[in-house]
Order: structure tokens, then C-alpha cells, then sequence
């Protein structure tokens, strides 16, 4: 690679040790240094800076306490995850990577699931595969050991094409996925929250949730970036199962 460069760039600059950037590249990195929640996530060591979004999401409507069971879906690399057993283990208070059983001492479940492989996280279950898969359903069902699902929830998104119509009918789709998923497991008042792009159908998916739930409202924390057309739904109230 480097003989590389020296072929397609003047002698001087290799001498001068430059760092060779595309455009975009650049406003990505000028965008992450910017940005205040990258730097806060990087200050309170969460893995990213998403985390900030569930935390305003929670300070709004106080739907993860102490002590609650939850399923988090497509929870990898974990800054949801680490949010949610802040909550549910300690309160404000962050784990500390020397307490790993954490469970017991508090009687909370912390179920985190993705097809990607994840760190460990205190006291959290993480199980590597598809939720609509079988064994990964069973692999659930153990860990639970009988106990009521209080919130799941799904910050789960498409693989980006660049076609934006195609990457919303995607994620409405993945949120489909996810509430079939949480209507089978949430106990009756439970809560779903869930991830989406804006573009037309989350109407319709809106629609969906009220069926099921007492009360649904359309999000947009702060820390989702203004150019972003990323919405979440926070269903609270489930109805139980419909005959």
C-alpha cells in the first residue's frame, strides 16, 4: 500500500507523513470530533453514542426500573445494553466490569440479542443469533426460567442500500418482526420501543401498535443527528394477547 502511494502522490507528501482523506471522509471525521455525544459516550465509556438516545428516551417516559426483566433486539456493540443494565441492576449507578453476578443480588433480567457477536456486559445474557429463530427462542425461554417480559426493545436496522425508500420499507419491516416478537413475550402493561426511518408506512405501523398497546408515541431524542430520519416508537400499556 505504501508503494502505492508513492506512486500516485508526490514524493513530498509521503515525506511529510499525510494522512490521504476523501471528501467524505473527512466530514466524517470532523463530524465525530464535533460531536458532543461521541465525546460524552467516549467520557462515560459507553460503546456508543446511541446510548444517549435510550437514556432520553427512559427520562421521558420511565419505562426501564430497577429490577425489570428486558430483551433488548439487534442490541450489538451495546451501548443500549449497557444503558439498560444501569437501570435495571443499579439504578444510576454504572457496573463496574468486576461485578458479573449482578442477577442474583437484584432479581432483574437482562436478555441482549443480535447476529453479531458482542462484548460481555455485567450481569447481561447475551445470545448471538436470530430472535425469530428457534433455538435462539428457547435459549430465551431458559434464561427467563419463567419470569414476565416488563420491555423489549429494538433498536435493530437494515443493512443501508443508499436507495432511502428501500431502507425504510426495510426497517418497517424489521419492526414488524420485532413486535410480533414482543406481543408473544410482554407481560400484560408491558412496553416496547423500537427503531425506524421515516417514510410514510410508520403511519400504518403506528396503527398496528394501537391495537395492542394504550398508549404509543413518536420519538426523536436529541441525540439522534438532525439530518437523520430515524424515529422511535415507545409503546406503553400492552393490552395482552388478542383473540
Amino acid at each position: 500500500m505504501l508503494g502505492y502511494i508513492r506512486e500516485q502522490f508526490p514524493t513530498n507528501l509521503c515525506k511529510l507523513g499525510l494522512r490521504l482523506y476523501s471528501s467524505s471522509s473527512k466530514k466524517w471525521l470532523s463530524r465525530q470530533s464535533n460531536d458532543m455525544f461521541v465525546r460524552d459516550a467516549r467520557a462515560q465509556q459507553y460503546r456508543a453514542r446511541s446510548a444517549f438516545k435510550l437514556i432520553q428516551l427512559n427520562d421521558k417516559h420511565r419505562f426501564l426500573k430497577r429490577n425489570a426483566n428486558v430483551i433488548e433486539l439487534g442490541a450489538s456493540p451495546g451501548g443500549w445494553t449497557q444503558v439498560i443494565a444501569e437501570k435495571v441492576f443499579k439504578g444510576k449507578q454504572k457496573l463496574s466490569e468486576e461485578e458479573t453476578d449482578v442477577t442474583s443480588k437484584t432479581g432483574g433480567t437482562v436478555i441482549a440479542v443480535d447476529l453479531l457477536p458482542m462484548e460481555p456486559i455485567p450481569g447481561v445474557s447475551i445470545l448471538e443469533g436470530d430472535f425469530l429463530a428457534e433455538p435462539t427462542r428457547q435459549s430465551i425461554m431458559k434464561i427467563l426460567d419463567g419470569k414476565a417480559v416488563d420491555v423489549v426493545l429494538s433498536d435493530m436496522a437494515p443493512s443501508f442500500s443508499g436507495h432511502h425508500m428501500a431502507d425504510h420499507a426495510r426497517s418497517m419491516e424489521l419492526c414488524e418482526y420485532a413486535l410480533a416478537f414482543a406481543t408473544d413475550i410482554l407481560k400484560k402493561d408491558g412496553v416496547f420501543v423500537c427503531k425506524f426511518f421515516m417514510g410514510g408506512s410508520e403511519q400504518d405501523f403506528r396503527q398496528l401498535l394501537r391495537k395492542h398497546f394504550e398508549t404509543v408515541r413518536h420519538e426523536k431524542p436529541k441525540a439522534s443527528r438532525k439530518e437523520s430520519t430515524e424515529g422511535f416508537f415507545v409503546a406503553m400499556g400492552f393490552r395482552g394477547q388478542i383473540e
